[in-house]
């Protein structure tokens, strides 16, 4: 996946209040040193950085992080941002006091990896904060659409189902090893356009991952067929008839080596 494609700061600056839940969610300290894993804009590394912690920003796109850097520079944020992924954090052994992602390690291609790396980077009381979207609804159905066709016109005959990031028993089998104890906490995200059409287009226009299947899909006549699809997910899930509203849940996980989660992953919500 290219997140150099389109134009993220158009989803970034939708999902900005998820951004803050999350931030509230991760309670970062002053001098807290803190990584913002997949920061694309730098959403959550700006906010944690207003907290006072010392803030390094990792995304796999050198368009975003520059994005991210003009922003820091522009809020007098000293933020220092680099290339890397998910599976391989540019941060030395146990030096982390705190990973935070918004929506953004829930896309590594392998999460036992993700996994394994950022247990190596934080230190023995570190701790992780991410965000997951819940299963079901218009964003998971526009998704399994877009993963189906892409998949179909490759010659993929099964279609792997993503790592369930959003399950604490899932997201249990790969941190426990690590010794972390997990709690989790529900929120919601408010979509919202001038018409069904306005969010569609903007979606399609702007978001990598449907510049990427775009790409794919039209020169072989797929792609009308697809954007049609979806247009009737989002007509369907349409909650403002005057305008676009779509409401979405999603999930913030925390996991913790201290002894102050108070739940083991069988007690946890």
């Amino acid at each position: 996946m290219d997140w150099d494609l389109g134009h993220y700061e158009y989803v970034a600056a939708q999902l900005f209040p998820a951004a803050e839940a999350v931030v509230d969610y991760l309670e970062p300290r002053p001098r807290e040193r803190v990584v913002d894993l997949g920061c694309g804009t730098g959403n959550a590394a700006l906010l944690v950085a207003a907290r006072g912690a010392l803030v390094t920003g990792v995304d796999p796109s050198p368009r975003l992080l520059e994005v991210a850097r003009a922003s820091a520079l522009g809020a007098s944020r000293d933020i220092h941002f680099f290339l890397g992924r998910a599976d391989s954090i540019p941060t030395p052994d146990s030096s982390l006091d705190a990973i935070v992602s918004v929506f953004g390690v829930i896309f590594a291609p392998d999460a036992r990896s993700a996994a394994v790396e950022m247990a190596r980077t934080l230190n023995p009381e570190g701790r992780i904060v991410f965000s997951a979207w819940l299963p079901g609804g218009a964003l998971a159905e526009q998704a399994r659409i877009r993963r189906e066709a892409v998949a179909s016109v490759q010659g993929d005959a099964v279609v792997p189902a993503p790592f369930a990031w959003h399950l604490v028993e899932s997201v249990g089998t790969l941190l426990h090893p690590f010794g972390f104890l997990l709690e989790t906490q529900e929120a919601s995200l408010e979509f919202r356009a001038l018409s069904t059409m306005d969010y569609l287009e903007g979606e399609l226009d702007h978001h990598p991952l449907w510049v990427e299947a775009r790409a794919i899909l039209e020169p072989l006549g797929r792609w009308a067929k697809v954007r049609e699809e979806v247009r009737r997910v989002f007509e369907e899930a349409n909650e403002d008839p005057e305008s676009f509203c779509l409401t979405s849940r999603f999930v913030m996980v925390r996991a913790s080596r201290t002894d102050a989660v108070g739940a083991t992953a069988g007690e946890e919500a």
